[in-house]
């Protein structure tokens, strides 16, 4: 008989300390799947990605530092590029 067992049975504190291993063994599936799900979510190219390049230009645009027809020639060409 080796430590902890009693008549080929385990002790009565053991099921709980078994049940903890498995919510926690649950839990990093979980969290580890949620972050994966995350991370492809935002990589470029994905419906949803934003692009850097056009956030800049957008806030030029807002900034006044170029104009509508400006705008619209580089942000064609951004589209152009994806």
């Amino acid at each position: 008989m080796g430590y902890g067992w009693h008549n080929d049975t385990m002790g009565s504190g053991w099921w709980v300390l078994m049940v903890v291993g498995m919510l926690v063994f649950l839990a990093v599936f979980v969290i580890g799947g949620v972050l994966l799900a995350r991370h492809y979510s935002q990589l470029p190219g994905k419906p949803g990605a934003s692009n850097p390049a056009v956030e800049i230009l957008q806030q030029r645009f807002a900034r006044g530092e170029m104009s509508e027809e400006e705008y619209t020639r580089n942000l064609a060409l951004l589209k152009g590029q994806s």
